[in-house]
């Protein structure tokens, strides 16, 4: 048996649909991703905290859901949006249904929505605060009022990691921090929401990758001795996250540096760059970038819904990217200090692989800076 059930959205409109995945309402920021593949990393990135994703694709869950496609622990996502699930997928890796797995975690999902209509509103209108739920629709809309902002949350603290853990052999968490091998490479990661590709690719470049929560202080992640520090992306605006902020800047010029999306914002923000909300942010596995060192154009996969200003950016501060759409910033670079960021995602897990070079770019210039307190 199906249950009727309705996307409540601020502009008050309504789309029905039925129930598939935990039997629940559902509230967050509804946002689109274009990707026609890649829905299980999808749900697991933790920059969907507080997001109701919409996927364009029309058919979702043909190839089913395993193991090894996980880019965190949990399903991320509030809720799932799509025109149509499948409950019978074919693939050999295949050990569940994309159903079973909403249920697992306690997500609904919402299916016969007619995507495109919400995405076309969803461009013309911008983002807005959605609610699912079987309640007649005028009750629907006027609980919307009661929903928290998506604006108004640190979802970063939903989603760090409560202790520091070593990534090895490709498993997950729960490694104490050791002294590394001689001559490996030191990475700290800051976890504000870290997909871990990014930890699987830094250890295939031979790094000891070391986890850490969002808000260890500076002085502690300084005290490991890393050669190199990563600052993961992450959900919601850096407006909110001064404390991570004031902490990047008594950091940043005393080791190498590398920011990824919301960890690109942070950087930004801790050099004294401004940031904005975009109308309906980047979402998806096609978005053209140029390198504006090299002068080439890359094909990306992006997932954010803030941006750094390009105006009055601070002395020694330059854009490196661009996106070829809007012309938005999508890289930066310090002159002086260790210090690159990009707004897209490098680990692109679902995504192209054009961008992995950024990982070689960083610790290229993790070799060349002086460690910090060790010898290696």
């Amino acid at each position: 048996m199906t249950r009727p059930v309705h996307l409540a959205l601020e502009d008050g409109s309504v789309f029905s649909g039925e129930s598939f995945g935990a039997e629940r309402d559902g509230w967050g920021e509804v946002v689109f991703n274009t990707t026609m593949t890649g829905y299980q990393e999808v749900l697991t990135d933790p920059s969907y905290a507080g997001q109701m994703v919409a996927l364009t694709y029309p058919l979702v869950g043909n190839y089913g859901i395993n193991r090894r496609d996980f880019e965190s622990r949990r399903i991320q996502v509030s809720a799932l949006i799509v025109r149509q699930h499948c409950d019978l997928p074919s693939h050999a890796s295949s050990e569940m249904t994309l159903d079973a797995f909403l249920w697992e975690y306690n997500i609904p999902g919402i299916s016969g929505v007619d995507t495109r209509a919400l995405t076309r509103r969803l461009r013309t209108r911008g983002v807005m605060t959605g609610l699912i739920t079987a309640d007649d629709p005028d009750r629907a809309l006027q609980r919307l009022a009661e929903i928290p902002r998506y604006d108004d949350l640190d979802l970063v603290s939903t989603v760090t990691t409560p202790s520091a853990y070593a990534w090895d052999h490709g498993e997950q968490e729960g490694y104490p921090t050791a002294p590394p091998p001689a001559g490996v490479r030191r990475i700290l990661v800051t976890d504000a929401g870290v997909k871990y590709n990014i930890l699987r690719l830094l250890q295939s470049r031979g790094c000891e990758v070391i986890t850490v929560p969002a808000y260890t202080p500076a002085e502690d992640m300084l005290a490991m001795q890393p050669n190199g520090v990563l600052l993961s992306p992450g959900p919601g605006d850096p407006v909110l996250l001064g404390n991570i902020v004031e902490n990047l800047g008594r950091l940043i010029g005393r080791v190498p540096i590398m920011g990824i999306c919301l960890g690109h914002q942070l950087a930004a923000r801790a050099l004294g760059a401004g940031t904005y909300k975009l109308k309906f942010g980047h979402r998806g596995g096609n978005h053209p970038v140029k390198d504006l060192l090299t002068e080439q154009v890359h094909i990306t996969a992006q997932n954010h819904g803030y941006a750094v200003s390009a105006d009055n950016l601070p002395p020694g501060l330059e854009v490196s990217h661009i996106n070829l759409n809007d012309y938005t910033v999508e890289g930066l670079r310090h002159r002086e200090l260790p210090l690159f960021t990009i707004q897209y995602h490098s680990e692109a897990s679902p995504g192209p692989q054009d961008n992995e070079y950024l990982f070689d770019r960083f610790l290229a210039m993790v070799d060349d800076a002086k460690p910090v307190g060790r010898v290696v």
